[in-house]
């Protein structure tokens, strides 16, 4: 006849790992992050200022909504416009998307 024995097993301790161990994967989830979405938006960000405040009368514009006109007045926090038809529209200055060459 066959015996078997079963030895119970008992695992030893666990090895002690390092914290600096368990915070590599967050650190290197933020990295990923701020290079991939952060930066980028940043920069595309910095760009429109930019672009907002290099804006002068007689640049021909397109605006939120598919609007394209000229530039005829720019004041603090809006902009004057002059559609194809010769409609005088008043946008805000954030609304701007680019300066068409």
């Amino acid at each position: 006849m066959i015996q078997l024995s079963a030895q119970a097993q008992v695992p030893g301790p666990a090895p002690a790992s390092s914290p600096i161990a368990g915070l590599f994967p967050l650190v290197f989830i933020f990295f990923l992050f701020y290079f991939l979405l952060i930066r980028p938006q940043q920069k595309k960000a910095k760009e429109h200022d930019q672009l907002l405040k290099g804006l002068k009368k007689g640049d021909k514009v397109a605006a939120a909504g598919g609007i394209v006109a000229r530039i005829l007045e720019v004041r603090e926090g809006e902009v004057d416009l002059e559609t194809a038809q010769n409609q005088k529209l008043t946008v805000l200055r954030g609304s701007i998307q680019s300066v068409m060459k």
